[in-house]
């Protein structure tokens, strides 16, 4: 009986520690990073374009909806300097994004500063408390 109360009580813990934040990350250096492989069946992220606007890096993502149903998601910018330090990361916010089936949809943010040379666009599952 103890062995049980142990094994429940494990599995327990280790469900309360599931990765909720867990999905896909693309890097405008063209890395792309799975931290959740079931998440990564249902959306992918693409076409990452840069350009300078008004000295400061623009950065956009195609991020694409792979399943028929509507998806509750949120994205987020994090910039990096030449140095390969993240600028105002305390300051960059997760934004709301619902894709219905199938849907695609362009993000595009605008570093924080002059400093940034490069981003990553990280896209996870929304999840209401």
């Amino acid at each position: 009986m103890r062995k049980l109360i142990t094994i429940l009580a494990l599995g327990l813990m280790m469900t309360a520690c599931a990765p909720h934040t867990a999905g896909v990350m693309a890097s405008s250096t063209g890395e792309v990073r799975v931290d959740n492989g079931s998440f990564a069946g249902e959306v992918s992220v693409e076409q990452l374009k840069s350009r300078q606007q008004g000295g400061f890096l623009q950065g956009s993502g195609l991020i694409i909806s792979k399943v028929a149903t509507d998806l509750r998601l949120q994205y987020k910018f994090t910039w990096y300097d030449i140095n390969g330090y993240t600028l105002d990361d305390e300051g960059s916010a997760w934004k709301s994004l619902k894709l219905h089936g199938k849907q695609q949809m362009q993000v595009s943010g605008l570093a924080p500063n002059t400093d940034a040379v490069r981003y990553e666009l990280y896209v996870r599952k929304a999840f209401s408390n």
